[in-house]
């Protein structure tokens, strides 16, 4: 294994492990960008269906923002372009998400919140009123 042998120096160290503030920034933006899945998988396992909550959009930016960081100070163009344009769909996504939660209704009857655009509860089956449920209440 050549690969493996070159990572080693004569010493037997690792000769990437030096730690320094630009390794760090970089661990932490794989490991932030990362932990999105599992935060992802978490949710959709409590909620029994796919989910992707508001922090796997948070993390993703996050993450790509630190690895964009990392890459630039590296001078690696195709790491760069890789990360670049990342945050689009992803504040995209905030963007609309924040819409929907905006636009909710919240049913008088068992308060639990339907899309804007429901006329009926999607708990409890309750008939909205333009008076009783106005969205974002």
């Amino acid at each position: 294994m050549p690969w493996l042998s070159a990572a080693v120096s004569t010493n037997g160290n690792f000769s990437w492990a030096v730690l320094d503030f630009w390794m760090v920034l970089g661990w932490t933006g794989n490991v932030v960008f990362g932990s999105r899945f599992f935060v992802q998988w978490w949710a959709t396992e409590r909620q029994k269906r796919v989910v992707v909550p508001t922090a796997f959009w948070w993390l993703s930016l996050l993450g790509s923002l630190l690895l964009l960081i990392y890459s630039i100070h590296r001078g690696d163009l195709v790491f760069v372009f890789a990360n670049l344009f990342n945050w689009i769909p992803y504040t995209r996504s905030l963007i609309i998400g924040h819409r929907m939660k905006r636009a909710q209704r919240r049913c008088i009857g068992c308060q639990t919140f339907s899309p804007g655009s429901a006329c009926y509860c999607a708990h409890c089956g309750l008939k909205f009123d333009l008076l009783e449920a106005a969205p974002g209440a």
